[in-house]
């Protein structure tokens, strides 16, 4: 699991109330029902107007991935490709069958099973790409949703401050009770901005980045697939996937 957007955005939020508190604010003067309900609220149900109901249950099911979900890097499933190309030179692709029921990646598994029925390998590749591109496409839907909601919120909270503008020039007559008017008026505004920047626009971030990432081993599994097909030696099968990896994994994926 990986923990970086939950310490991201649970410690961002801590910051602005430990700076809160050391300004003398009261952060419980933050938590106005009104605002908070204006600004997520209506946030949330604008982006799924701007979507499908589809879209928006995806999204949904996205944000426990956001702060719960990891991906394993690309570099991690070259050791295991290189075995199996290993063993498909002196074995035969059909030796491999047995080896599937070790490997824990759904992806190579389907790409070395097509291989061993003897799927012709363009045709492989195209329904691997083809796997890649329906899942690049999904996760960009659930990453929209949420950097819509980064869009929305800030515009949204200054409404909902104009809307407190205008409670406050209802009460012009009633002096002592402007600053306080005048302060909730402006939560809204501090609500939209805050869980723009904190809150939506990272975890649609968070959201790219393990798409990238899981992307990346499906390129290389496909990449791996194709080796293991033709038959080409493990050596060249290492060289050929590290090749296509970030430095910081190249190291760590030849040793292995």
């Amino acid at each position: 699991m990986d923990k970086g957007t939950a310490i991201g955005v649970g410690g961002g939020m801590v910051v602005i109330v430990t700076a809160n508190v050391l300004e003398g604010g009261n952060p419980a003067a933050l938590l106005l029902p009104a605002p908070l309900l204006l600004v997520f609220g209506t946030t949330i149900l604008v982006s799924v107007a701007g979507g499908t109901m589809a879209d928006a249950k995806a999204s949904a099911k996205a944000l426990k991935r956001a702060f719960l979900g990891s991906v394993e890097p690309a570099g991690e499933v070259v050791p295991t490709v290189v075995r199996l190309a290993d063993r498909a030179r002196r074995e035969g692709l059909l030796a491999l069958e047995d080896a599937m029921k070790d490997v824990d990646d759904e992806f190579l598994v389907k790409g070395v099973t097509l291989a061993i029925d003897g799927t012709d390998p363009d045709e492989v590749r195209d329904i691997l790409e083809g796997e890649v591109i329906a899942k690049s496409k999904s996760d960009k839907r659930a990453a929209k949703f949420f950097t819509d909601c980064g869009a929305y919120a800030p515009t949204i909270g200054i409404i909902g401050t104009v809307m407190g503008l205008v409670h406050v020039l209802e009460n012009l007559a009633q002096p002592e009770e402007l600053g306080q008017l005048i302060a909730a008026a402006f939560i809204a505004t501090l609500w939209g901005v805050l869980s723009a920047n904190v809150m939506w626009l990272p975890i649609g971030s968070k959201l790219k980045r393990l798409s990238e990432i899981e992307i990346s081993r499906m390129e290389i599994i496909i990449e791996g697939v194709a080796a293991i097909q033709s038959g080409a030696n493990p050596r060249v099968v290492q060289h050929r996937l590290s090749s296509l990896l970030p430095a910081e994994q190249r190291a760590v994926a030849e040793a292995a």
